[in-house]
């Protein structure tokens, strides 16, 4: 097979050996895999995969295929079926071999280039907001980052949710993109009256914590899953206090396979048929072969997107 191989700082489409899968395994035909900020971060050498789970130099954290086989302790897919799925690493290849319990069927009508945007994005985003922060209907949610593949995504999740969705998105080149969505778009550094705020999704970080603090509901809730723009920042505890608020932080890919398999249950029941009937759009920015894979990453890496970058088999 074929597979994006990290090659000094770089990435290339070379030969490398079939995987082999396991007894509870899927081997999957890839015909679309998207780029997410993970893969440029193990690139550069500071985000390898779990030990065990993937070779560093193969990344890739998610996919969408056909089923080429299915491990003897595998009882749900058959060969032929359109499946999904979050993969640790090693995603951006001709075959992956794919744990049967994280994987999601494609739905019928879904394309592939949409199918392997989904997975990461959706799962990060759908986890964030209704399982961690427990995001309900008619609640007032602010999401920084909007314009990314998290970011669209959540707007997505939330909208549908009837939700009221307050998103920044410093281009204003893609502010009638996300407005599409179904959020209210506000700059980044000017979102603070815009609030409170029952949930907030942090994909930019530190700058942002002091105004997310002081925009915060009562009882509100304070996700952060990015970091691109700073790690380390003060926070204001009797401004937390007084909200009676929470704040966590969360990551997908070093979880145990058993609660990204709970994670992708949640995701296929709630999201799944919002994707088939067409109410969950996966915007796409841009589409390259596999084999134009460095072009691909160096597109990710300018920035100023709507949407994902998606690798596909053409």
């Amino acid at each position: 097979m074929h597979a994006v191989t990290i090659t000094d700082g770089a990435v290339a489409w070379l030969e490398q050996p079939d995987p082999v899968p396991g007894p509870g395994d899927l081997l999957v035909r890839v015909r679309a895999a998207g780029i997410c900020r993970g893969d440029l971060m193990q690139m550069a050498g500071y985000y390898p995969p779990p030990a065990g789970t993937a070779p560093p130099e193969l990344p890739g954290l998610e996919l969408a295929g056909e089923v080429v086989t299915v491990g003897d302790a595998c009882r749900r897919f058959r060969p032929g079926d359109r499946v999904m799925a979050v993969v640790p690493g090693a995603g951006q290849a001709s075959l992956a071999a794919v744990p049967e319990i994280v994987a999601m069927p494609v739905p019928d009508g879904v394309g592939w280039a949409h199918a392997g945007g989904f997975p990461e994005n959706y799962t990060t985003a759908h986890d964030a907001l209704f399982t961690q922060c427990e995001l309900r209907m008619g609640e007032r949610v602010c999401i920084h980052g909007a314009a990314g593949g998290v970011g669209s995504a959540a707007v997505e999740l939330a909208a549908a949710a009837g939700c009221e969705v307050v998103a920044t998105v410093r281009d204003r080149s893609l502010w009638a993109s996300v407005q599409a969505l179904g959020a209210t778009v506000v700059p980044p550094d000017d979102f603070g009256p815009a609030g409170p705020f029952d949930v907030i999704l942090e994909l930019v970080g530190a700058p942002n914590m002091a105004t997310n603090l002081a925009s915060l509901a009562t009882n509100g809730r304070i996700a952060i899953i990015g970091v691109g723009a700073g790690a380390t920042a003060e926070v204001n505890l009797l401004a937390l206090m007084a909200a009676r608020g929470r704040i966590h932080g969360s990551t997908l890919r070093a979880r145990p396979i058993e609660d990204k398999a709970r994670a992708a249950r949640h995701v296929e029941k709630q999201v799944l048929p919002l994707l088939g009937w067409g109410d969950i759009t996966v915007p796409l920015a841009a589409k390259f072969p596999f084999a134009n894979v460095g072009a691909a990453y160096e597109r990710f890496d300018r920035g100023a997107k709507f949407g994902k970058i998606v690798l596909v088999d053409e």
